[in-house]
């Protein structure tokens, strides 16, 4: 099972520990790039599908590294709409 089978996996199981950098290289493997909101975007983020268009919005978490549950629920329903 590859890295990216396992952050799967970890993301569907809801843990409360998933990282953003979990995240980050989760979401690269299905083809979206962090874009860049400005030096003023603060603790926004926003991650960009280059062949859909599709766009996920958030919230780097802070002071932890940990994304809140309501963050991955989201997450989770919006990459099974996109078909991934």
């Amino acid at each position: 099972m590859g890295k990216v089978s396992k952050l799967i996996d970890r993301l569907i199981s809801k843990p409360k520990d998933f990282t953003f950098d979990e995240l980050v290289v989760l979401l690269k493997h299905y083809g979206y790039d962090k874009a860049l909101c400005g030096r003023t975007s603060g603790s926004r983020a926003a991650f960009k599908n280059s062949k859909t268009k599709h766009i996920l919005r958030l919230h780097k978490p802070h002071p932890g590294q940990s994304l809140k549950p309501y963050q991955i629920t989201d997450i989770v329903n919006s990459l099974k709409e996109m078909g991934v």
